[in-house]
């Protein structure tokens, strides 16, 4: 039994390797981080297609440099919104 066991444990290791090779299984639907900028700490998140940031900037703009890192980290892993047309 403890064959078996452990039997089935490598082929989960082995779904998992292929799997974070295949990042395009991969979505988020919603998260909050820390992002460490340059000069102080800032939570940012994103639900339901949109993000929020701590900083200022954000506030000011609804857009701002660790919104936009975040997007360029997760390519391909975001949601993509409709559009209005």
């Amino acid at each position: 039994m403890a064959f078996d066991m452990q039997s089935s444990l490598i082929g989960k290791i082995e779904k998992a390797r292929r799997y974070a090779g295949e990042p395009e299984r991969i979505s988020f639907s919603s998260f909050t981080i820390r992002f460490r900028g340059e000069n102080n700490q800032h939570q940012v998140s994103f639900s339901e297609g949109f993000w929020q940031c701590s900083c200022s900037f954000f506030a000011n703009r609804g857009v701002c440099s660790h919104t936009m890192a975040m997007e360029k980290v997760l390519v391909g892993m975001l949601p993509t919104l409709p559009t209005s047309e």
